[in-house]
């Protein structure tokens, strides 16, 4: 499995966190993941370049799996290159989506941005955030108990500091905070009526990514 991120810092440490933690959906099926654009600054991080990046890198993955004689339609580990993007100020959303149902790629998009994926781990959010992403992450450092998963004591956490997920915003041992997220999601997505994925506010399907991308029944 092939991923690129928008983000260089939360969604790789969100990925890691999961795949150490999580359970498989299906026993001896893991997940072989290599995050793709772990260096990429600028243009190299928004949604359609990363995407055309993606498109390269499942055929090249779709040739070496022909050659080492797997079959599309039959094995479970026919390689899947994930792109996980964010509205924020973008304004190529709806073509990256175009080109990457086209093309084969698979895409996890959060609006206004990823941080509203994490809330949902914390509590149901149903309103709309204006596109503004800076809502989103104040509404998630506001939570309680949220400071404390950055240290004992801790009071404040800062924008910056924020960036870094831990364990403990998104785990607990019964899964349930994970179920409650993919729940408060698809409530969410649900309401939404146009075909304009600018227009989705607020809106993530991560769950997708975890689920199909990542084979896992939660965390």
């Amino acid at each position: 499995m092939y991923i690129f991120t928008e983000g260089e810092v939360t969604e790789p440490e969100y990925i890691d966190i999961i795949l150490k933690n999580g359970t498989p959906a299906e026993a001896g099926r893991t997940v072989d993941h290599h995050m793709m654009n772990s260096s990429a600054k600028g243009d190299g991080r928004k949604p359609y370049r990363m995407v055309k990046d993606a498109v390269r890198t499942l055929r090249q993955a779709e040739r070496e799996a022909e050659a080492a004689g797997l079959k599309r339609d039959k094995a479970w580990n026919w390689p899947q290159v994930w792109v996980l993007f964010d509205r924020d100020d973008h304004k190529s959303i709806p073509e990256a989506m175009r080109v990457a149902e086209k093309e084969g790629i698979r895409t996890a998009y959060s609006h206004p941005c990823f941080e509203l994926w994490r809330l949902l781990h914390y509590t149901n959010y149903t309103s709309t955030f204006g596109g503004v992403c800076d809502d989103a992450a104040a509404r998630l450092r506001s939570r309680a108990g949220f400071d404390e998963t950055y240290g004992r004591g801790a009071r404040t956490v800062s924008g910056q500091q924020a960036k870094h997920v831990r364990n403990d915003q998104v785990l607990s041992k019964d899964k349930q905070r994970y179920l409650d997220a993919k729940k408060y999601a698809q409530q969410i997505n649900s309401r939404h009526s146009s075909t304009n994925p600018n227009d989705w506010d607020p809106y993530t399907d991560v769950w997708r990514f975890v689920e199909d991308g990542l084979l896992l029944s939660g965390y």
